[in-house]
């Protein structure tokens, strides 16, 4: 007991020691963005709440749309309009490309050997073009696309046989969206049908992850501390780690026995096909010969793990966003209903090839994004380089964070932004070309930049078809004779932007039999 007690003693004198030293170089660092005043050794930590996004935006219309907070020993820059992200992701975009170290990145994501959390530099370049050529182009989107609508399928068959029963839409959104790019990746199904149980955990470590990805671990902001663990975030993460890996390397061991035994030779369609194929390759896979080098066990899991996470659980409670909002908004959901059967007919389900001309219906998804960003806080990026924005200093080594929730309700930029209108999005309209792809930065679900997340056009799609085709081909009530005025739109905050409460509802199919 003493030994450990000598410890923390040790490391109380450290970070005391370090903050005094720190705080006197900060006075010699020049002018820096305003910011509410830091506590001791913690700084800025007990201001981010838990619910840090919309903390921040409130310190935003305080201190102003770019702000200074130090978290423990950290300098961290929060941009709360759009102008200010501007500036960071589009004029200094390339000093702030990389990520600032942080515990979820070292515990689950394999050690900073991911898409998402590595460096800046050769290797991030190779991962992000083999994501970018084999999964998110425009041709493998469109091979594809007969995978989604196959799965879409599976999902209506499932809600038209509810009948009478309520279910849990978020459950059976994941299945949907996990088994449709599970065929797209691995070239099979993950899941069984509503009510796999491994459906349900993998749902829950999905959420864990991004819950845990969302705390603002002490550990990350004070080094000294770190052995601590005072929050026990990081024993939680080894453990999610160890869940996480099991389920993958069984996965990429299944399957590159299936290609020593020929059992997809000559069909080499699905991702992690080609990936082991890449490996296997006698010259390396990076982008131009830059020093990409060729492929490692644990980069392919690393990238299974960001497809499997990112990739599902933002398409998936985006949706049930969507269709929470027109439940509440009952006009809006019969506009968008005559919109679909003029379009689509009552004959069959929606295609992708019908979402362009769905004009209204592309105005609706734009503003679900605008009031619920997947990422209400980008996920962070670092100064490589100190540098100058709007005449204030930003130190090097900062971490920025983009507080994308911010900015969409900002009211400088949208009239009455806490309102669903949808129509700001149509011709006429305040925002009638508005684009959600990181071009116009007042709506950036997202991002912007060179870390724009990488399967943004795969999300889209996925949102759209899902969506439109819910919208379209059900009547929705909710369940124990809620009213809609009465749901709960209440956030739940991680990584990403979950209902507080699941959307628990009765689907009532309205087209001819036999299209279910």
């Amino acid at each position: 007991m003493a030994p450990l007690l000598l410890l923390l003693l040790y490391s109380l004198v450290s970070a005391a020691f370090l903050y005094t030293v720190f705080t006197i170089l900060k006075r010699r660092r020049g002018r820096l963005p305003p910011g509410p005043k830091p506590w001791p050794i913690v700084g800025n930590l007990p201001h981010m709440g838990t619910m840090p996004h919309q903390n921040l935006a409130a310190l935003s219309k305080v201190y102003g749309p770019l702000m200074h907070l130090r978290l423990g020993f950290v300098d961290v820059v929060v941009a709360a309009s759009a102008s200010v992200a501007t500036q960071f992701l589009k004029v200094h975009d390339a000093n702030f490309s990389s990520r600032p170290p942080n515990s979820g990145a070292k515990h689950v994501a394999y050690n900073y050997q991911d898409l998402v959390f590595a460096p800046y530099g050769p290797r991030w370049r190779m991962l992000r073009k083999i994501s970018s050529v084999h999964l998110f182009s425009g041709k493998a989107l469109d091979d594809y696309k007969h995978v989604r609508q196959e799965e879409v399928g599976v999902l209506v068959g499932a809600l038209a046989d509810a009948k009478t029963n309520a279910v849990n839409l978020a459950q059976l959104l994941n299945v949907c969206t996990v088994n449709a790019l599970g065929r797209v990746m691995l070239g099979q199904r993950v899941f069984g049908d509503a009510g796999d149980p491994k459906a349900d955990d993998f749902k829950s470590m999905v959420v864990e992850l991004m819950v845990l990805a969302g705390e603002f671990n002490v550990g990350d902001f004070i080094p000294a501390l770190e052995w601590l663990d005072l929050q026990g975030i990081t024993a939680k993460m080894k453990n999610l780690h160890k869940r996480f890996d099991a389920f993958l390397t069984t996965i990429l061991e299944e399957h590159k026995a299936k290609i020593r035994q020929g059992g997809t030779k000559g069909k080499h369609t699905d991702l992690l096909s080609t990936l082991i194929l890449l490996q296997q390759q006698e010259e390396g896979v990076g982008d131009g010969g830059d020093g990409g080098g060729k492929l490692t066990d644990t980069e392919i899991k690393a990238l299974l793990l960001n497809m499997f996470t990112a990739g599902t659980d933002t398409s998936s409670s985006t949706v049930e966003w969507v269709i929470a909002e027109l439940i509440r908004h009952p006009k809006i959901m019969a506009r968008l209903r005559q919109e679909l059967d003029s379009v689509v007919g009552q004959d069959r389900l929606v295609m992708d090839t019908d979402l362009p001309h769905l004009t209204y219906f592309q105005a609706v998804i734009k503003e679900t994004f605008r009031l619920h960003p997947s990422t209400p806080l980008s996920l962070p990026r670092m100064a490589s380089e100190s540098c100058e924005i709007n005449g204030y200093n930003i130190p090097k080594g900062s971490t920025l964070l983009v507080n994308v929730w911010a900015i969409a309700r900002d009211p400088k930029a949208w009239s009455d932004p806490l309102e669903f209108r949808p129509e700001r999005f149509l011709p006429g309209g305040e925002r009638a070309n508005a684009d959600v792809r990181g071009n116009d930065f007042e709506v950036i679900p997202f991002g912007a930049g060179r870390r724009i997340c990488a399967g943004m056009s795969l999300g889209l799609r996925t949102v759209q078809l899902l969506a439109a085709t819910l919208i379209h081909a059900f009547d929705w009530e909710l369940a124990d004779g809620l009213k809609p005025e009465k749901l709960n739109m209440d956030e739940a905050f991680g990584l990403t932007l979950q209902r507080a409460v699941p959307l628990s509802v009765h689907p009532r199919p309205r087209l001819g039999r036999h299209v279910y």
